[in-house]
């Protein structure tokens, strides 16, 4: 991605965003990409390429906590509402009314939905707010799955974990891109999966779809401010500090409105097809378009050409 072409902006919360951004041409929307965890706004390399020869705008931010986005270390900072506002924020300063949300992680939608005109999910569909405790929710997911899905939640919000993770950041990254998916079931979902695999310093042949220098890159990227500030997202989810600005959200907007697309990974053991389609149906009161990708949870790389093609006909279609 074109360094040139990033901007910074200080939002009303005295936050420095560091984003991608790049003009429309021909009157098309704005596209706003928002990454996840372990993650920056790099991620989206291959759409930004593809896209932006479409003559789409483009906002692509390392959201709070990554890249070069300011990393504060109080959870309450992290809250989702508070994100939403810091998003409105850089579309204001570039006065950008609305926008197309593409999202590998995007839980944003309840606080301005106004601002957009469709939503995109990938791998991870939209989950509606809750104040069910985390132990609840685990196990009622337990009890649909068969299995445990959210054992990494654990790890990554206990004390010392960013600084374990960065000291085996090769160990880490290997899991996460690992070229057998099967792993992810006892070393990412399993409770104390993750953080045997990490303080065993355990390594794995990793996938092929991402050359070398790119791995690198992400790895890079994600160590330039640690992962102090990255994990808060996860103890806002486990903390239920969401809760007091999620029940003050009007109820036609707990539910989606406006167009969506959901790219289902059929090979992610984590994020589980069946769960994320069923949920998806039953939260979107809009045109729903879903797509089944032959890929695991980083469809985005693993399945590019086609998650760019499928994305621009939906968008097209809006």
């Amino acid at each position: 991605m074109d360094s040139s072409l990033y901007k910074t902006v200080t939002t009303r919360r005295s936050f420095k965003y560091n984003y991608y951004l790049s003009a429309p041409t021909s009157g098309k929307p704005f596209l706003l990409f928002l990454h996840g965890f372990p993650s920056t706004s790099y991620d989206w390399r291959y759409q930004v390429d593809f896209f932006k020869e479409q003559g789409y705008g483009l906002i692509v931010p390392d959201m709070l906590g990554y890249g070069g986005t300011d990393k504060p270390t109080e959870p309450a900072d992290y809250r989702s509402r508070l994100m939403a506002e810091d998003i409105v924020d850089i579309f204001d300063a570039e006065n950008v009314d609305k926008a197309i949300a593409i999202g590998h992680d995007c839980r944003f939608i309840n606080f301005f939905p106004d601002r957009f005109t469709g939503f995109a999910f990938l791998a991870v569909g939209y989950m509606p707010p809750s104040d069910l405790k985390f132990e609840d929710m685990s196990a009622q997911i337990l009890k649909i799955a068969g299995y445990e899905l959210s054992g990494y939640w654990r790890f990554l919000t206990a004390d010392g974990a960013p600084e374990l993770i960065e000291k085996n950041i090769d160990s880490f990254y290997s899991l996460l891109l690992a070229e057998d998916v099967g792993l992810w079931v006892n070393h990412i979902g399993a409770i104390g999966g993750l953080q045997a695999w990490v303080e065993g310093n355990r390594k794995t042949k990793i996938v092929t779809f991402i050359p070398e220098k790119e791995v690198e890159k992400q790895k890079e990227e994600l160590l330039k401010g640690g992962l102090a500030g990255p994990v808060n997202w996860y103890k806002v989810q486990m903390s239920n500090l969401d809760t007091e600005d999620s029940k003050k959200i009007v109820p036609e907007n707990l539910l989606i409105h406006k167009p969506v697309f959901f790219g289902a990974a059929l090979k992610d053991l984590v994020a589980l097809t069946p769960m994320q389609k069923d949920i998806m149906t039953q939260v979107t009161k809009g045109p729903l378009t879903i797509k089944d990708f032959d890929a695991a949870h980083w469809l985005l790389w693993e399945e590019k050409e086609k998650v760019n093609q499928e994305l621009l006909k939906w968008v097209q279609g809006l």
